[in-house]
Order: structure tokens, then C-alpha cells, then sequence
């Protein structure tokens, strides 16, 4: 361990995900000081991404075992480590800076916070972003913009998705919450993440969230569409959780926004298509696409430019004239998404060259 102990944490986040890039102006050390002590720091990186209780820790520590357990224990609360309850067990793991430490923040986010991150953005963490949006976050189509001829699987199905899970948990957008702090919030829905399984349990666990039925859930879904949300879903087939996302927020999508070709970087399977002939121009498919994929011609018709057209059908649901349509891609540029969130981060490895 090196004498600061901050940059090995960053070390060691940026070997986790999207990564966490070292910055010439050193702005990731400041959110890390912002969110861990020196002892916060050291045990997190005593730590991995394996769930693990507070005797085993001590153990391998050489540590208390009580004063483990309570380290532990408080550092989950602040949303430091991931932890898991089942019956009198806790466990608990590192976790990335996205998706983890940042959205764990969701109930205490303050403006200090959200504006180290977002200058944290600009400088270098938006191209992690870019390179990691492949195996992180898909946009999956609207399911009412999709024509009977082109049956969506059910991992491309937002609505298959929550009537698969036991549990559906939902929580606010911790990127329209960044933004609301600093007085720059887009005005879309604020209750719009879902997460599922032991995320979703830890979301309950620490008052981060609530659990809805899958009648609210849906409710929930498409209200997001309403407003002109892209839904991503985790990139596995199983997914831990399913985020509602706009263009002016979202990480993902305004690191993706800064890229001449986004359709390249995310997995999808649809893109739009005009009918010339039945667009007036009216302009309504522009406002609804959040990747700026849709333009006017010299002739008021809209245009797709197919480098940029990640395929959410945000347009063909509210276009008047009935217009656009999405088309599924040639059979050999169909992707199909990991089959687990396991395979999804290694496939996020090896494209980041650490394994």
C-alpha cells in the first residue's frame, strides 16, 4: 500500500465496471475524501467484489471480530459496501463507483457531491462511460413501437422483465437527483430506477427505495416512456436492475450524446425508419429522441442518421402522422445480451483490457 491511501482506492475502483479514471486536476481523490474517512478507505480496500461476512474479514484481518462487524455494518449504511441480509447472515462486498458508490448516495446526495461528480464527468469519467456503455446499460424498445412481424424477445421486453421478478423495488434516479440539487433538474420523473433481487433487497434495507407491485411497476414504465425516457435495463439477460433514462441527466446517455456514432457503443437490436411520404415534419420525433438522432431535411422531412439511432421507438409512439417505425437489424448484427450479470462484467473486462 502506497503512503496515499486515497489513490489506491481509485486504483482500485477504477479495476471495478465502468472503472475510475485518475483525472490531471485530481477530482475523483476529492469525492472519495468527500465520501471515505482514512479507515473507511483502508477496509474497503481489505475488501473485494466477493460477499463475505464480518468474521470471515476479521479472520483474514487479523481484526476483532466486533469491531469489524460494526465497521462493517456502518460503512454499508452510508453506502460504501454492499451488503446482503438472509436470516440472522450478513455479507458484504466492494462495489464499483457506478453503478454503487455514486447511487448509493441517493438519499443524502448534497450539492457538493453532485457537483464534484459532475465536473468528475466532463473531465474524464463521461469516456469511461462511452466505453463501458456496451455491457453495462441496452436500450430496449417501447413495446407498442415494435410491429407484430418483428416479435421482441422476452430480455428486450421491459414489462417481461418486472412480471419476472419476485420482488420489483423502485427508486429515484440518482442522475435526475444530480441534477435537481444543482438547480438543473429536466423536470421528468424522479421515482424511475428499478432494481431487483439482493440490490433491490439492499435498496429496502437502507430506506432507499420501495416495493411496488407489478401493476405500479408498469404504471411506473410507462409514465417514463410518457415523458420521453429510454429504458435500459443491466446488459445481462437477467438484470440486476432497469434505469429510465433522458439525455439531459442520465450518464450514460449524455456521455453517449458526446459520440459522433452511439449506435456503435450500445447493444441494440431496432432502429427507426421514416415513411417520406407520410411525414408533415412536424418536428415531435426531434423533441422525443434523446441521442440526437433525428434531423429535418432541406424539405422538412425527418431524417434517422443510423449512427446515432440506438433504437428505443421513442419516436414511433408519439408521432402523429404515423410515420416512423422501428426495424429489427439484419439477422448477422442481432445481439444477444450475457445470459448473467457474471458474464457482463467479464465481457466489461476484457473490452477494458483487465483480464
Amino acid at each position: 500500500m502506497s503512503q496515499d491511501i486515497y489513490r489506491d482506492l481509485q486504483q482500485k475502483l477504477d479495476k471495478f465496471s465502468m472503472g475510475f479514471p485518475p483525472t490531471e486536476s485530481g477530482i475523483e481523490i476529492k469525492i472519495l475524501k468527500h465520501l471515505f474517512s482514512k479507515d473507511d478507505a483502508e477496509m474497503f480496500l481489505a475488501m473485494s467484489h466477493r460477499l463475505e461476512t464480518a468474521e470471515s474479514v476479521a479472520a483474514r484481518l487479523g481484526l476483532p471480530g466486533e469491531d469489524v462487524a460494526e465497521r462493517l455494518e456502518d460503512m454499508a449504511e452510508r453506502g460504501l459496501l454492499f451488503r446482503v441480509i438472509k436470516g440472522a447472515s450478513r455479507r458484504y462486498a466492494a462495489i464499483p463507483f457506478v453503478h454503487g458508490l455514486f447511487e448509493f448516495q441517493v438519499k443524502d446526495l448534497d450539492r457538493e457531491l453532485a457537483q464534484m461528480v459532475e465536473d468528475y464527468s466532463e473531465e474524464g469519467f463521461d469516456l469511461a462511460m462511452q466505453q463501458g456503455a456496451e455491457h453495462f446499460l441496452r436500450p430496449i424498445p417501447v413495446h407498442r413501437s415494435i410491429p407484430v412481424q418483428h416479435n421482441v424477445a422476452s430480455h428486450d421486453d421491459a414489462v417481461k422483465i418486472l412480471a419476472s421478478m419476485p420482488r420489483i423495488v423502485v427508486t429515484d434516479c440518482i442522475c435526475r437527483k444530480k441534477s435537481q440539487v444543482m438547480d438543473q433538474g429536466c423536470g421528468k420523473p424522479l421515482e424511475a430506477c428499478f432494481m431487483f433481487g439482493s440490490m433491490g433487497q439492499y435498496y429496502l434495507d437502507r430506506g432507499m427505495g420501495r416495493e411496488v407491485s407489478l401493476e405500479e411497476g408498469v404504471r411506473i414504465l410507462e409514465d417514463c416512456r410518457e415523458a420521453g425516457l429510454v429504458t435500459q435495463p443491466a446488459t445481462a439477460q437477467n438484470p440486476g436492475g432497469m434505469c429510465n433514462c433522458c439525455g439531459d441527466c442520465c450518464g450514460v446517455l449524455r456521455s453517449l450524446n458526446k459520440h459522433p456514432k452511439p449506435a456503435s457503443m450500445v447493444l441494440a437490436n431496432h432502429f427507426a425508419v421514416v415513411d417520406s411520404e407520410e411525414c408533415t415534419g412536424c418536428g415531435t420525433c426531434l423533441e422525443r429522441c434523446q441521442i440526437g438522432a433525428i434531423a429535418l431535411d432541406g424539405d422538412d422531412q425527418a431524417q434517422v442518421n443510423l449512427d446515432r439511432c440506438i433504437g428505443c421507438g421513442l419516436c414511433v409512439t408519439h408521432c402523429p402522422g404515423e410515420a416512423l417505425r422501428l426495424e429489427a437489424k439484419p439477422g448477422d448484427q442481432m445481439r444477444v445480451p450475457p445470459a448473467s450479470a457474471s458474464e457482463q462484467m467479464i465481457l466489461m473486462a476484457q473490452k477494458r483490457g483487465l483480464i
